[in-house]
């Protein structure tokens, strides 16, 4: 019997596959479980309409990301610190600061956990900050960090 997973099955498959499994097994526990339903010429139909939907919108996400990055590659990020004797930092200059600074700056909502700081900037100077958008998206902004 061909049926439609509508969700993860160890060792049959991920959502939305079509395969072929016993009568029994199929009318005993993945139908009743509501794990797969029947694979009709409509639910065939429905499916693959939903996976053409969902590649649409992976699509127009991708190439959002891929806007925003070439806008953000020419941004410019200011971080006023307060400096202590010696002309030290008083802490450090984190991710979470970064996307403060960016959100009052230049009204940008980035997760502070896309923006790839290795360790916090500790001294004044202009770093060059990497930040990841999407799995295949990436681009660089410029830091600058000055005394207040």
């Amino acid at each position: 019997m061909k049926v439609i997973l509508q969700q993860e099955v160890k060792k049959l498959g991920k959502k939305g596959d079509i395969i072929e499994v016993s009568e029994g097994y199929a009318r005993n526990y993945l139908l009743p479980q509501k794990l797969a339903i029947a694979a009709t010429a409509n639910n065939v139909n429905t499916i693959s309409q939903q996976k053409a939907s969902e590649e649409r919108k992976k699509e127009r996400i991708l190439d959002e990301a891929k806007l925003l990055a070439s806008q953000m590659a020419k941004i410019t990020v200011a971080i006023p610190v307060k400096m202590g004797e010696g002309g030290r930092l008083f802490g450090s200059v984190t991710a979470k600061d970064i996307a403060d600074a960016l959100a009052t700056q230049h009204k940008l909502e980035i997760d502070k956990r896309k923006i790839e700081l290795k360790d916090a900037l500790k001294s004044l100077g202009t770093f060059t900050v990497p930040i990841k958008l999407h799995p295949e998206v990436g681009t660089q902004i410029q830091v600058t960090i000055k005394a207040e």
